[in-house]
């Protein structure tokens, strides 16, 4: 029997039911036999199944040989999550339990869930988590970055000023952070992030993980780049990069190593030569250069 929860009485592989409140699952990100023994069971007993896409839980449930039967299925969303919420609410306040998965990974990880699990709080009742699959932790263990501190910051913005500003505000993060990019802007993206935290700044690129053609590509910004200019490539991709250095370096320090530079070669040389060795962003030291410039 597995343990009570501590906000309710819990449920048995015998096939009694779930306690009433809102159950989130976490689904695989790929590879299909990544599924909890929990998530399963709360999958095959819960009274009301709810799912981001239907149709991928449907066939995950026939994959593991549970049948929907004549419970509801539910569809949940970014464009009917607030509509939808009520009527999963109404039904926990009349005893049911409901189950929701998002498509892949966890449920509110740059995937829908949050207002459904705000209006159970709000209406006091259980919200319980069944952990598993997250992309973001996932690419977090094999990129080889440091993992004590981390920051999953979701997708960056598509118009280019947007970004641009979302990322510099990243960069100065004492932590690893953590992207999701979709293939057709993963160049684009790590060139913004070449020109704001600079060329040498070690990240990793992980593309569907879990999944047949798994692949983590790692060296500094510089060198992913050039790795995946000019590919088409497909699939899930997520993005990490290392932290900012601990200690910043002293402006005067650097603007006196680019004014000897300036004497030895052109604007473009000595602001990339500094800003690799001070660990500052080319951009930054390349508009100084270009003011100082002799």
């Amino acid at each position: 029997m597995l343990q009570p929860s501590p906000q309710g009485p819990s449920f048995t592989i015998g096939g009694r039911p779930l306690a009433p409140g809102l159950y989130l699952v976490a689904t695989p990100i790929g590879a299909a036999r990544d599924i909890t023994l929990r998530a399963l069971d709360i999958l095959a007993t819960a009274d009301v199944l709810a799912a981001e896409d239907t149709r991928t839980l449907r066939h995950l449930m026939e994959i593991h040989g549970i049948p929907l039967g004549d419970r509801p299925l539910v569809a949940v969303h970014d464009h009917n999550e607030a509509a939808a919420s009520p009527r999963l609410v109404r039904a926990m306040s009349e005893g049911k339990s409901v189950a929701y998965a998002s498509e892949a990974g966890t449920p509110m990880v740059s995937d829908p869930g949050f207002p459904l699990a705000r209006a159970c709080i709000a209406a006091g009742l259980p919200v319980i988590a069944a952990p598993g699959p997250s992309a973001a932790l996932c690419a977090l263990t094999v990129s080889g970055l440091p993992s004590d501190r981390f920051l999953f910051a979701g997708f960056a913005p598509a118009a280019a000023g947007a970004r641009r500003t979302f990322l510099d505000g990243l960069r100065d993060v004492g932590a690893t952070l953590i992207l999701y990019e979709s293939p057709k802007r993963i160049n684009q993206l790590l060139k913004d992030l070449s020109q704001s935290f600079g060329e040498m700044r070690q990240t990793a690129v992980c593309r569907e993980l879990t999944k047949r053609f798994e692949e983590v590509t790692r060296g500094t910004l510089a060198e992913v780049s050039a790795a995946y200019a000019g590919r088409d490539v497909k699939g899930e991709i997520v993005v990490l990069v290392d932290r900012a250095a601990d200690v910043q370096a002293d402006q005067g320090d650097w603007e006196e190593a680019l004014d000897r530079a300036l004497d030895q070669m052109s604007v473009k040389d000595a602001a990339t030569m500094v800003a690799e060795a001070f660990k500052l962003p080319r951009r930054d030291v390349y508009q100084v250069a270009l003011k100082r410039g002799k």
